[in-house]
């Protein structure tokens, strides 16, 4: 078999395990083996890569893989709180990569006079893609690290100018690649895409972040596409276009699940704090201790847990487990509702129940579960908040209005484990909170699951 043989087979075989990861990945009881498929897909892909005989020397590659390990390593090492930001970031870095390779194969084929119409449209389409990743998943990693603020940036004629940059990137791209000797065009659309991807992330707030990110994803997958052209490399294009797709499906999923569209995500500054109805009533919150709450819950038959973000910062999924043991062997049947936007990327929650030990089958998406909470004896809150607020469905000047939610208040008691009264990513008050049915447990999450845990215990 001859070299060039070989690469081809085993980036065959690279991709057929990326597909499959892929697959294995859209369900929780797969999902553990199709990470070591994933990686194992990736190695596979770089062994390949090294050896085609183009390359005369390895000292350079070494070295980008020991700066990739020291870095890479410390990434994964990050608390599941961190995960989104730490997603963000890696998608910074795929941006950036392609942006690099853009650039470096552009001034390359300028001096070997090797630029055409069609490898110039490439890289153009790689280097806008692959800037505005960068400056715009640093910017989403900002927002979700609290580094810059999570509310919305706006300023008089926002969209008008974000369109004239893209627009101004687009016309110079054209006349780039209809004059590929032309490279004083070339900075000017490397400086226009890092500005563009800084200017279309401020004005989303942290509530759309779920939504952003899976975006941003695809934009580096796009950007991967682009760069795979240029590379004439049929992998890059295969596992670019996988996780360009991928990614733009999600971002429709949890539009849908917010009942949004993509220009309202980006463009309609969604985080404005707003007081919600029953606050401008006088209506005020009913507060319980950890005891009262463990006597609702001793006596309930059924339970349904909501997890949100809350959850998360605490890190209280392993005291959730332990709260999830106690109830079940008195013999409540106990099931934890899942939103699709629930936390700061699309399946966080899942993430932190299945490190908890969670089972699968007690996990349920919300349309499957939200007919049950009317027949519900319980519903546990932990840290959830916009996903949960009625005013989705009633309140037509509220931003959320029209948002598909978890329907916890329509269970017979609702318990919500919460900080405070701040609002949540979408800066509106939550109704819930105000209804007749519900008690508010203050304090972290995790400190509030242990008690309830001990007061559990005393029930015996």
């Amino acid at each position: 078999m001859t070299t060039q043989a070989a690469i081809h087979l085993i980036y065959l075989i690279s991709t057929a395990f990326f597909i499959l990861s892929l697959k294995w990945m859209s369900h929780p009881a797969t999902a553990r083996r199709s990470v070591p498929v994933g990686a194992l897909a990736m190695i596979l892909a770089i062994g390949g890569t090294l050896l085609y005989p183009e390359i005369v020397g390895y000292q350079w590659v070494i070295t980008a893989i020991i700066i990739g390990a020291v870095l890479g390593v410390p990434l994964a090492l990050v608390p599941l709180t961190a995960v989104p930001q730490r997603t963000a970031l890696s998608h910074a870095f795929g941006g950036l990569a392609a942006g690099l390779v853009g650039t470096a194969k552009y001034y390359l084929w300028l001096g070997e006079h090797g630029l055409t119409p069609f490898r110039t449209g490439a890289i153009v389409a790689e280097i806008i893609l692959g800037f505005l990743t960068f400056t715009g998943s640093l910017m989403a990693a900002g927002k979700l690290q609290e580094i810059i603020p999570t509310r919305p940036l706006t300023y008089r004629g926002q969209n008008a100018v974000n369109l004239a940059l893209f627009a101004g990137a687009v016309a110079i791209s054209v006349l780039l690649v209809a004059n590929p000797e032309h490279s004083h065009y070339f900075p000017v659309i490397i400086g226009l895409s890092l500005l563009f991807g800084v200017l279309i992330i401020i004005p989303v707030g942290g509530a759309d972040m779920p939504t952003v990110i899976s975006l941003l994803n695809s934009y580096a997958g796009l950007s991967a596409v682009a760069m795979g052209f240029v590379l004439e490399n049929k992998l890059l294009i295969a596992a670019g276009a996988l996780d360009g797709a991928s990614g733009l499906i999600l971002s429709v999923i949890m539009s849908r699940a917010m009942n949004r569209s993509f220009r309202n995500i980006m463009f309609g500054a969604f985080g404005k704090i707003q007081s919600s109805a029953a606050e401008a009533e006088g209506k005020s919150v009913k507060s319980a201790s950890a005891e009262e709450g463990a006597q609702i819950l001793v006596t309930a038959q059924s339970v349904i847990v909501v997890p949100g973000y809350g959850m998360a910062v605490a890190q209280a999924q392993h005291g959730v487990r332990d709260l999830y043991n106690e109830l079940t062997k008195r013999g409540i049947d106990v099931k934890f509702a899942i939103h699709p936007v629930a936390g700061r990327m699309p399946g966080h929650m899942n993430v932190l129940l299945a490190e908890a030990e969670i089972p699968y089958d007690r996990l349920f998406e919300m349309d499957a579960v939200n007919p049950d909470f009317p027949q519900t004896d319980v519903s546990l809150v932990i840290g959830a908040n916009d996903v949960v607020n009625p005013a989705a469905h009633h309140d037509t000047s509220s931003p959320i209005f029209g948002m598909p939610i978890l329907d916890a208040g329509k269970a017979k008691s609702v318990l919500v484990i919460k900080r405070s009264m701040n609002p949540g990513f979408a800066g509106i008050e939550n109704e819930l909170f105000y209804q007749d049915n519900t008690l508010m447990l203050f304090g972290d999450a995790k400190t509030m699951i242990a008690e309830l845990v001990r007061e559990l215990a005393k029930e015996k």
